[in-house]
């Protein structure tokens, strides 16, 4: 069996290995001549698969190990009888890291604390249904916009109206879908930011696209009280970079790019390769999980809650490290800020998640406790 993956997907041979011969490529020079010859393709989200791609090869099973599937077209991989299997919620938690750590950055740049602010979460899927949760452990006020789930199910709703004019942040999450019932592409226009609260923070973790780029680079020139945190950009690897300059933190894609869960993405995948060809899995993540550097913290009893909070998450996460980098990245060629884009993403440092750490707490303190809960923590013994 040949297999044609993105260089930058990790444990490929690990898991692979054993089901045919490997090829890597960069995901964005994978073409109709590379797949020609190709049995089994593994993608992210920067490598389109359609007919156009896949018409003639002799693919029979496309991994994408990544939450979203935009990139792939669905309907002609089911029409063609190729089987496909995507990795939902496997750098959820990355991305509640990321957030986190962009939260206590705003929260520290303008003194305030995070419980004094009213969230509002676009989006609560794999990702934005954790944000969710670990938000409203900590005591947090928030208010959840979903359609397409209030649409099937019971449950605490609003819309996206009232989000925008009573939340002080809004964080999105949601699919890039260009039509149907609940389209998403620039479900910020210039007409919804303008409804935005004076101070609101804005933070996009999703796709680019759901934000209408240059209308918010002009908000921002307008409302310098806005503040936006933005990790995806409509027409990346190229990115506005006046827009970039306007933002709190900017970073390249790279919100979800936690070391876990970037292997639990690739474990995901080779589970469903594996049902697809009625096989039983021989290789465990958790055999081939690598011990994080960063075991456990000890607080004592008397330490601020919010104290607390910041020293934990940034002990493992902080995506001011990411802005910095990406900054330096941004000259004035086009060709190199692309170039730089993807070379972040590739060359990019193992990062792990706050969820799992053990906690000490030198005595018992209820409140403590569950900050450390609702972060994914663990209170050790």
């Amino acid at each position: 069996m040949r297999i044609l993956a993105d260089e930058n997907i990790p444990l490929v041979d690990a898991f692979f290995s054993e089901h045919g011969d490997i090829r890597r490529m960069p995901g964005r020079s994978i073409n109709r001549a590379a797949v020609a010859q190709t049995d089994v393709l593994l993608v992210r989200s920067v490598t389109r698969v359609d007919r156009e791609l896949l018409e003639g090869s002799t693919v029979r099973f496309v991994g994408t190990c990544t939450i979203g599937t935009d990139h792939l077209d669905l309907e002609y991989l089911e029409d063609a009888g190729i089987d496909w299997a995507s990795a939902p919620g496997c750098n959820a938690r990355g991305v509640v890291d990321y957030v986190l750590g962009s939260l206590l950055a705003l929260a520290e740049g303008e003194g305030v604390e995070l419980s004094e602010r009213r969230y509002g979460i676009v989006g609560a899927g794999e990702v934005g249904g954790r944000l969710v949760e670990v938000l409203r452990g900590l005591g947090c006020d928030v208010r959840v916009c979903d359609p397409p789930r209030q649409a099937r199910e019971v449950g605490e709703f609003v819309g996206l109206d009232e989000i925008l004019t009573e939340c002080d942040v809004i964080s999105l999450h949601t699919p890039l879908i260009l039509e149907g019932d609940h389209p998403t592409f620039h479900l910020l226009n210039n007409a919804r930011l303008e409804q935005l609260r004076p101070g609101t923070w804005l933070i996009n973790a999703a796709r680019g696209a759901v934000v209408d780029n240059a209308a918010l680079r002009d908000q921002l020139a307008r409302r310098p009280d806005i503040q936006a945190v933005l990790d995806v950009w409509e027409g990346e690897p190229q990115v506005d970079i006046e827009l970039a300059a306007l933002c709190w933190i900017a970073t390249p894609h790279i919100a979800g790019y936690s070391l876990d869960g970037k292997l639990r993405g690739t474990a995901q995948i080779y589970q469903a390769f594996c049902a697809s060809k009625g096989w039983e899995p021989k290789v465990e993540l958790n055999e081939l999980m690598p011990i994080a550097p960063l075991r456990g913290l000890s607080f004592d009893a008397s330490v601020k809650p919010a104290d607390m909070l910041a020293t934990i998450c940034r002990a493992v996460y902080d995506p001011r490290r990411d802005d910095a980098a990406f900054r330096r990245s941004l000259t004035d060629d086009e060709d190199q800020r692309q170039i730089g884009f993807d070379r972040l993403r590739k060359q990019y440092p193992p990062r792990r998640e706050i969820e799992g750490l053990e906690i000490a707490i030198s005595a018992a303190q209820p409140s403590l406790e569950q900050l450390v809960r609702a972060l994914g923590a663990v209170v050790k013994p």
